[in-house]
């Protein structure tokens, strides 16, 4: 299998760099850690913003929680939802639980790593892997383990949306409108 996805992504230009870089650390902290609010709660909010937990809040956030830079680290790495660089346009996740597998995902993940020409990510080590997916293509390929929808596999997600009832010919075509709304939507 290639290692190179055939998503190819251009690199932005310097206005979209501009445009989309999030905002200042200390005011991202700010207008998330409220008094009484985790910092799960916080890295979370922060992640919904800006599509990824920015390395320089590391410091901002640990001095309005009283933690160390190593707690707050500890936690970004550990838990496999949060991301340290921009996402790629695309991001397919795909359940490869029990229900799912019973129900073809494994085939669907070999279809859909074929098609792509990307491989899946482990939670666990998302973080790097997606930022190398992120350099690679605009689609990234994840494994989730249950989306709750075990009467409707195999389920997966794109960009947030739910799918179920997921053939290949289904992953190819909603694939193909997710990466052409991406591609739309880059333009614009």
């Amino acid at each position: 299998m290639n290692n190179k996805c055939i998503y190819a992504r251009r690199n932005p230009t310097v206005e979209e760099t501009t445009l989309r870089a999030p905002a200042a650390p200390d005011a991202l902290v700010r207008r998330h850690a409220q008094p009484g609010r985790t910092l799960l709660a916080i890295l979370h909010a922060i992640q919904d913003e800006t599509g990824f937990v920015p390395p320089d809040t590391v410091a901002p956030l640990a001095k309005a929680l009283n933690l160390s830079r190593a707690e707050v680290h500890g936690v970004i790495t550990y838990y496999h939802h949060f991301r340290t660089a921009p996402p790629p346009a695309v991001t397919v996740q795909l359940c490869r639980a029990e229900a799912c597998r019973s129900m073809g995902s494994e085939a669907l993940a070999q279809h859909a790593q074929a098609h792509t020409g990307c491989r899946f990510h482990q939670h666990g080590h998302a973080a790097a892997e997606l930022t190398h997916a992120h350099e690679q293509g605009e689609v990234a390929l994840e494994s989730v383990y249950c989306l709750g929808q075990c009467a409707l596999s195999p389920a997966m997600m794109i960009n947030g949306t739910l799918h179920a009832k997921v053939t290949p010919q289904k992953f190819d075509a909603l694939l193909a409108k997710a990466v052409a709304a991406a591609r739309t939507e880059e333009a614009a």
